[in-house]
């Protein structure tokens, strides 16, 4: 009597391998900024520690050069063919790149505009609560717009929205300066007020 012997032709699904830490697939940590050997480009445009340029070379070659010198070679633009590199210190650049970006966000921040609303009759509670968020703005480096809207009848007394937005700039002269005169846009009134310098401004 024969026997059939069934043999099952699919493969063993495989597993992934464990590492010796006992994860998978855990990746190696690469920094943001390719620095020496994470340059994985054969050429690169090579800039010298004092700005001056090399030229192009084998990236190992520029590798080497940074080393004679106990510095690093940096990728400073990625994008460009072929990328171009900096011989320089890492950790400085780091550094200086992380201030460069402080400053930057710290300009950035003073472009911003807020806004203050006023009424021709304002309460002085409300006045005064205006009064101090705009003192607030300017003190934090930001501009201040500052407008005022007529309602109906209030179109036939336009003095007292003028005479309420100098009374409101009046109190800001010791924090920011406005760049015009108040004037009339729309069916209102405003101003944009800038912040004095942080030595010609007085505390909050």
């Amino acid at each position: 009597v024969g026997f059939a012997i069934a043999f099952d032709d699919k493969q063993p699904t495989s597993k992934p391998a464990l590492s010796r830490s006992g994860f998978r697939g855990r990746r190696r940590w690469v920094p943001r900024t390719r620095v020496n050997n994470h340059i994985r480009v054969r050429e690169v445009r090579v800039v010298g520690a004092n700005g001056t340029q090399i030229g192009v070379m084998e990236t190992r070659e520029a590798i080497a050069l940074a080393q004679q010198h106990g510095l690093d070679l940096v990728e400073i633009a990625g994008s460009a063919n072929p990328p171009v590199c900096k011989i320089c210190d890492f950790g400085k650049f780091k550094y200086d790149e992380a201030k460069k970006k402080k400053e930057n966000k710290k300009t950035a921040h003073v472009h911003k505009t807020k806004e203050i609303q006023l009424r021709p009759r304002c309460e002085q509670h409300d006045f005064d609560f205006k009064l101090a968020r705009a003192v607030d703005f300017l003190c934090q480096d930001m501009k201040v717009k500052v407008y005022l809207r007529f309602r109906g009848r209030e179109n036939a007394h336009k003095n007292l929205g003028f005479d309420a937005v100098q009374r409101f700039l009046d109190e800001l002269k010791p924090y920011g300066k406005a760049d015009t005169n108040p004037r009339l846009a729309g069916r209102g009134i405003n101003v944009l007020i800038q912040p004095l310098p942080k030595r010609d401004r007085a505390e909050n």
